[in-house]
């Protein structure tokens, strides 16, 4: 069985492209002969570095000629609908893309040659099927919680997110300030790290955060490697995320967090999420159950300070957290992901 995988985005190497290439990794490992378009051969390298995974024996080719002669095709949207030729074509959505004419005519006829729309999350679907008129499903995207552990928990708060100024902003510079006022106020001894990816204009957000973050305990660890992000997590107790701070995810739904690989990653370490009340977070977390939801900076801190002076709630809402994140496991995908192509 041959299947095609298109992702225009893979050189971003984000949670979009780790949910590809997952599936990728799944279809190889079920006996699939697999071939992945880009323009250069290198990227399945680059992939394995930054996100774990293991892309041996997949194919990197200059076309896949829109799913032309394989039996399967999987193709990551950019909002547009595609002419797909495979015998049996997926179209994956990541984002939650609005007002761009998706009922015309002419994706309507191109939506016949598609078997069926896959979205990451319900926040992305709802936005899909009022937008381009389709019922889409929901396959949540891999974790690989069998690989993040708790480690020797040291007083770290974190974030994991890409250094960018694209389409959705992670708003690091909200959570330097915010770790500014803690300390500034009554709380000591901890420390704030922003680790992630940057793409060209994310240079120099790198420069500026680090910038913000002159003399105080913050440290912005730029392109960190897989291993480096396993260590950040387990030593971790708390993960931070300002993702979607201040939109309104209605009127711009794309700019808020589709799903939260990386938050459900912390979990995964016992490392307990205080996120932002927007997209996809609200259906990874259980407020207050297995993780904090906030809506302003001043109810960040306040569940932040609450958890640092509380020993027992910061212990038990930490196992909770481990114990949700395994619903995203990445067997979980596999399974489904295996009834999808079948």
């Amino acid at each position: 069985m041959k299947a095609a995988i298109f992702d225009p985005y893979l050189d971003t190497l984000g949670g979009g492209e780790r949910y590809a290439m997952t599936f990728v990794q799944v279809l190889a490992e079920n006996g699939w002969d697999v071939d992945v378009e880009w323009g250069d051969i290198l990227i399945t390298q680059k992939l394995e570095e930054r996100l774990g995974l293991h892309l041996r024996g997949v194919n990197v080719v200059s076309s896949i000629d829109r799913g032309r002669g394989y039996d399967f095709c999987f193709w990551l949207s950019d909002g547009s609908i595609p002419n797909l030729f495979a015998k049996k074509n997926i179209l994956h959505f990541q984002v939650p893309f609005h007002g761009v004419n998706g009922k015309s005519l002419i994706n309507r006829l191109k939506l016949r040659k598609v078997n069926k729309v896959v979205c990451n999350s319900k926040f992305t679907k709802k936005s899909i099927d009022n937008e381009y008129g389709v019922n889409s499903l929901v396959i949540y995207p891999p974790v690989g919680v069998d690989e993040f552990n708790p480690g020797k928990k040291e007083n770290v708060i974190l974030f994991v997110g890409r250094f960018s100024q694209l389409l959705q902003v992670k708003h690091q510079d909200v959570l330097i300030e915010a770790f500014k006022k803690m300390v500034d106020g009554s709380v000591v001894g901890w420390k704030l790290v922003l680790a992630g990816g940057s793409d060209v204009g994310g240079k120099e957000l790198v420069r500026s955060l680090k910038a913000e973050a002159r003399g105080y305990q913050i440290e912005v660890l730029e392109n960190p490697n897989f291993n480096q992000v396993k260590q950040l997590y387990g030593k971790a107790k708390i993960f931070w995320s300002a993702s979607g701070y201040g939109i309104d995810e209605d009127k711009e739904p794309e700019k808020v967090e589709h799903f939260g690989i990386t938050v459900v990653e912390a979990m995964s370490a016992g490392c307990i999420p205080v996120v932002v009340n927007k997209g996809g977070h609200k259906e990874i977390i259980d407020d207050s159950v297995d993780g904090i939801l906030w809506d302003n900076v001043s109810d960040l801190l306040s569940a932040t300070t609450a958890l640092i002076n509380g020993g027992d709630k910061l212990k038990a809402v930490a196992a909770n957290s481990r114990k949700k994140a395994e619903r995203f496991s990445k067997k979980r995908f596999e399974n489904e992901i295996i009834k999808l192509v079948s």
